[in-house]
């Protein structure tokens, strides 16, 4: 196996970013966190109430032999509504922000390229999705990890958001996504 890259994004609801890249082929671990805010080690309730200035993230890990990183961020910004500013459907804050974290300058300029590219191909939306220096990486409690897969299957909320990101994933990237 081939050496794996990291990405970090925020695209809403983290259940529902997990959801998506756990179904993506080449993505080996999908980790869900918090970043991007002052507080340290916030618990979930402190960064839903959107007071620590954290957003709702996902550590993506990934092997690039099998998708790139301009794919994951493809991925990422075809699967979530990059033009909504500080919010997800029902989700409302800066907790909900669209947002790419690189690890460095080379995932700063993919970051960059992508953004490009969806705007491009989107006439008339512009994608607010900042790109933050990475803070400090908290993982996010345990019952959050792999959400979709336990808990989330019984959530009312999940059922109305996961399906149709899904849907998006294996309409838009189905080539990429797991069999």
């Amino acid at each position: 196996m081939s050496e794996t890259e990291k990405a970090i994004v925020a695209g809403g609801c983290f259940w529902c970013t997990e959801a998506v890249f756990r179904d993506v082929i080449g993505v080996t671990k999908v980790e869900s966190g918090y970043t991007g805010g002052a507080t340290a080690n916030p618990t979930y309730k402190q960064v839903c109430g959107g007071q620590t200035g954290h957003a709702e993230a996902i550590a993506v890990t990934f092997d690039p032999a099998v998708i790139t990183l301009p794919e994951i961020f493809d991925v990422f910004l075809g699967t979530h509504d990059p033009s909504q500013l500080n919010r997800q459907g029902n989700d409302v804050g800066t907790q909900y922000r669209s947002a790419i974290f690189p690890l460095d300058d080379a995932q700063r300029a993919e970051a960059e390229a992508a953004i490009a590219r969806w705007n491009d191909e989107h006439a008339g939306q512009k994608a607010v999705t900042t790109i933050e220096p990475l803070g400090d990486w908290y993982p996010a409690e345990d019952y959050h990890q792999e959400y979709w897969d336990g808990e989330g299957q019984r959530n009312p909320y999940c059922l109305a958001v996961i399906p149709p990101k899904l849907l998006k994933l294996r309409k838009s990237f189905a080539a990429k996504v797991k069999a």
